[in-house]
């Protein structure tokens, strides 16, 4: 089963990896996705704030991990998404899938941020250096993504 957490804490991507690998020699490839707070140069960003529902959040996450690993036959999968108020290059999502060859375990990782981007209730609110806020919108491109699979 899928480790998955809501944290408002950074994370650690060298201890959650050693935490899926260590100790596993049936592991050919995993496959690592880290999300960051970027800036918009064109309009400043101060941060991001992320807000979920507790409980509905993980749910949904959980049922996005499954459906990677049964499609992909993984042999393990974390996803660690961040909470709360998080400056421009703050980490955000962690994503690490492991299976017996690489294809599997970077499709896998591509799936789960394609899906968690459109099926997991998150909102983001954009905190601007000037003062000014507005919520994320969800965009095409991300659903499109996520059609494929």
């Amino acid at each position: 089963m899928a480790t998955v957490r809501v944290q408002t804490a950074d994370f650690d991507v060298s201890a959650a990896l050693a935490a899926l690998t260590t100790g596993r020699g049936d592991i050919g490839g995993v496959g690592c996705f880290v999300g960051v707070v970027r800036d918009d140069p064109a309009h400043p960003l101060a941060a991001l704030t992320l807000e979920h529902y507790p409980g509905m959040t993980e749910q949904a996450m959980q049922a996005i991990a499954a459906e990677a690993e049964q499609r992909w036959s993984l042999l393990g999968c974390t996803v660690v998404h961040r909470v709360g108020r998080l400056p421009v290059g703050a980490n955000i999502v962690l994503v690490l899938t492991a299976a017996g060859h690489r294809q599997a375990a970077l499709e896998a990782a591509a799936f789960l941020m394609d899906w968690l981007k459109t099926k997991a209730p998150f909102w983001k609110r954009e905190s601007f250096v000037d003062g000014g806020e507005r919520w994320v919108e969800a965009k095409g491109a991300d659903d499109e993504a996520a059609a494929r699979w």
